[in-house]
């Protein structure tokens, strides 16, 4: 089995899609035209871009630290990461794989934080973000065709890029499942994680206010509106059906507790793990 085959849970998470599409009446057709939009511009990579040599390389970052530091837009995330900044400095990052949803990367990228990955649908970050990362994985949907076509001279030109889709995948596309950016990421490290590895979430608040790094026109955290309230929503649920699936550790960081189900830690007990 390829690499690409085992992060790809298309026939898993179909029925999630199917879900999704009904409860948010998403274009199905516009969803395909974006994955082939995305695929023929990886098609024009040529010989200079292979996916499971990408995926090969990706895997190796992923499983090079001890543990995984996942950052998302939540308005915990500024608050978070400049505490630790402040009091344990850069170090501590550099021993954590650093993985950023979207707009999150903009805050690391400030504060020079090393990204390994950001996970996007491109409507979060700039070029500036795009090229400070190590990986770029591409989500494709309906609504960000416009996007991707923005970035396509960044995505031809970006060595270590990966796409991914919410409907069947392609030879050069991987559905590997997720909604929201940040959930999009557990699902697609689900193949990948040593069973020793802890994943710890920062700034993943899924509350009813949004960061103020979630757009790049958002100055101040704002409150969520009902359709961006019902996307956190799903994410939520589908954290719950990821954590069952692995037997990594998973903690939030310094969040509002929304399920008693996950296992929430405050700053300071997150200090005293990384220091056991």
């Amino acid at each position: 089995m390829t690499l690409k085959e085992q992060v790809d849970y298309y026939s898993e998470f179909k029925h999630w899609y199917r879900k999704i599409i009904k409860d948010f009446k998403f274009d199905v057709k516009k969803d395909y035209k974006a994955r082939d939009l995305l695929s023929e511009i990886l098609s024009k990579k040529g010989m200079n871009w292979n996916l499971e040599t990408t995926l090969n390389s990706f895997k190796n970052a992923i499983q090079s630290k001890s543990s995984i530091l996942i950052y998302g837009c939540g308005p915990s995330l500024e608050s978070t990461v400049k505490n630790l900044m402040r009091e344990k400095g850069i170090k501590l990052f550099n021993n954590y794989v650093n993985l950023a949803a979207d707009g999150a990367s903009v805050l690391l990228k400030e504060i020079g934080i090393p990204i390994d990955a950001i996970f996007t649908d491109l409507d979060g970050i700039t070029k500036s973000e795009f090229n400070y990362s190590d990986f770029v994985v591409i989500h494709a949907h309906g609504d960000n065709m416009d996007k991707i076509r923005e970035f396509e001279e960044d995505i031809l030109n970006f060595e270590k890029i990966i796409g991914t889709a919410q409907v069947k995948s392609l030879n050069n596309i991987i559905t590997a499942g997720g909604f929201t950016d940040g959930d999009r990421i557990l699902y697609f490290l689900r193949s990948l994680l040593l069973p020793e590895q802890n994943i710890f979430l920062i700034g993943m608040d899924f509350g009813e206010n949004i960061g103020k790094y979630s757009k790049p026109e958002m100055t101040d955290n704002q409150k969520a509106n009902p359709i961006k309230l019902k996307k956190l929503q799903y994410a939520v649920e589908l954290i719950l059906m990821f954590i069952k699936k692995i037997k990594n550790e998973i903690y939030f960081v310094n969040s509002k507790v929304i399920s008693e189900k996950f296992k929430y830690i405050s700053i300071e007990e997150f200090k005293k793990l990384i220091l056991e």
